[in-house]
């Protein structure tokens, strides 16, 4: 990173006033779908409000069967970064991808109606860790959720060579990815229902990555991948083998995550996790 002398010019003098460093600032684009969902959104909307650094803009994609949200975002007063889209959708990777096209700043967030970040400094740390490490092109962080019940923050690196075993906890809340990135490996595919933040990520694995080691969002678990687990485990496997071929390894640790699945639902499952969880804390 290039250090610059300032210099002032009063008459025949020259003054140096001080030494300043030159940064190639990071202008983040917060993207939220959602549908039908007002008070999901006004949460999601007072956590990016409240954070100490604002983001460049926050486009809201809205594809509401109802004109309750169009109506408040329009009636309402709403920060000058705030913008809005108002029609129906093919569903989310469309979405998501009307937000894509709206962005005209250099990173994004997808911070989804229902979810909020977890602390008010977290567009503060995450532009700091991009502007310091400047060749990163896609990075995430942890995620706050609830497993079996319990509240529970949990994320890791992402690691290309264990793309077979899924999004593992890479959560795709805790992305920040540039937009350069979407011009190079693509947007969101419209073939997979459930499982496009996974296929998305199949294509990042060549793209320069960081781990932000700290909670970046509070996450809503009422979301499709969510209520329909055991078909995004399915979809998973199509994702993996459709960017790398027929994969017996796959197929053997989706089917390992759906017995999990199962176990987590019964007492005696939610018991083994409650003393895994004690003892991460």
């Amino acid at each position: 990173m290039p250090m610059v002398q300032i210099y002032c010019n009063c008459g025949k003098s020259k003054y140096v006033m001080k030494w300043a460093y030159f940064y190639n600032m990071e202008q983040l684009s917060v993207i939220t779908i959602c549908f039908n969902n007002l008070s999901d959104l006004q949460s999601t909307c007072s956590s990016v409000d409240a954070q100490s650094t604002k983001p460049f803009e926050h486009y809201i994609i809205d594809g509401s069967s109802n004109k309750e949200i169009a109506e408040w975002l329009q009636n309402t007063p709403q920060p000058h970064y705030r913008k809005w889209l108002c029609e129906r959708d093919k569903g989310i990777s469309d979405a998501f991808n009307k937000g894509l096209a709206l962005c005209s700043g250099s990173l994004i967030h997808i911070l989804n109606s229902a979810d909020i970040y977890y602390s008010n400094a977290v567009i503060e740390n995450v532009l700091a860790y991009f502007n310091k490490n400047t060749a990163i092109q896609w990075a995430s962080g942890n995620i706050f959720m609830k497993r079996a019940g319990i509240w529970v923050q949990i994320g890791v690196p992402f690691d290309a060579q264990q793309l077979y075993k899924g999004m593992r906890a890479v959560s795709h809340p805790t992305w920040f990815v540039k937009k350069e990135v979407y011009d190079r490996v693509g947007q969101f595919s419209e073939v997979f229902k459930i499982a496009m933040d996974y296929d998305l990520m199949c294509r990042l694995k060549k793209e320069a990555y960081g781990y932000m080691n700290e909670t970046i969002v509070k996450f809503d678990d009422g979301g499709v991948s969510t209520n329909q687990y055991l078909k995004s485990l399915q979809e998973n496997v199509k994702v993996y083998e459709s960017h790398f071929g027929f994969s017996i390894a796959a197929r053997a640790w989706q089917f390992r995550l759906s017995i999990l699945f199962y176990l987590l639902q019964s007492k005696f499952g939610k018991f083994l996790y409650a003393i895994k969880a004690a003892n991460f804390k």
